[in-house]
Parts: structure tokens; C-alpha cells; sequence
């Protein structure tokens, strides 16, 4: 699990989210190779299933386990914010679905295929 922390200095105006993860689900080989995503299971309807905090190499296909239930993940999104002429990461989205439902969309798919 992740937790969320929040600073907010004196004379800012804008408040700053930081995600700390861990220390069981980060690596511990590498201290500053921590990414957190947002974790949403797209099976209808939509539903956030929080932060996390996996390894930067996941993809589509990989089966993640979140909280005792297994999920396979379905995209990986990296969005990008135009700041001060420069574009700056601004999030990391997984969509998963529960692994039995992508088992089961693989095949209907493969049966609209082959009629």
C-alpha cells in the first residue's frame, strides 16, 4: 500500500502531494527508484483502487495482486504536463482488469475473430 503525505510551507500557495511508499513494496536495491501509479480497474463501472507504488518496467499483460485479489494489467498510461516550456511527468495510470475477466475478453475476442 501507499500512503499520502502532504507539505505545505508558510508562504506557498499551492500545496505539494508527495507519495511515499513502503518499505515492503519498494526496491530496496534502488532507493530512488520508486513509481507510483494510480491504480484504476476499468471493468465497468470504473473503479479507483488507489496508489501504488510497482516497478518501473510493467506492462500490459503482467498480473499485479492488490490487496489478495489478482489483477492483470490492461494499459499503462504516462501523461505529461506542459510546464514553463517544458513538459514534466504529472502521472502514472495502470488499468487493470480482474485476471479472470481479461481471460475471459481474450477469448470472447478470439471467437469474434474466427466467425
Amino acid at each position: 500500500m501507499a500512503m499520502v503525505t502532504s507539505n505545505m510551507g508558510a508562504y506557498q500557495k499551492t500545496q505539494m502531494m508527495k507519495v511515499v511508499c513502503r518499505k515492503k513494496e519498494r526496491d530496496r536495491d534502488h532507493k530512488n527508484n520508486i513509481h507510483p501509479y494510480k491504480v484504476v480497474e476499468i471493468t465497468p463501472p470504473p473503479k479507483c483502487l488507489g496508489i501504488r507504488c510497482f516497478p518501473p518496467n510493467l506492462q500490459c499483460g503482467e498480473s499485479v495482486t492488490i490487496e489478495g485479489q489478482a489483477y492483470t494489467v490492461s494499459a499503462v498510461t504516462h501523461r505529461y504536463q506542459l510546464r514553463k516550456g517544458k513538459y514534466e511527468p504529472s502521472e502514472k495510470r495502470l488499468d487493470v482488469l480482474s485476471s479472470s475477466r481479461y481471460i475471459l475478453n481474450l477469448y470472447l475476442e478470439n471467437l469474434l475473430e474466427q466467425s
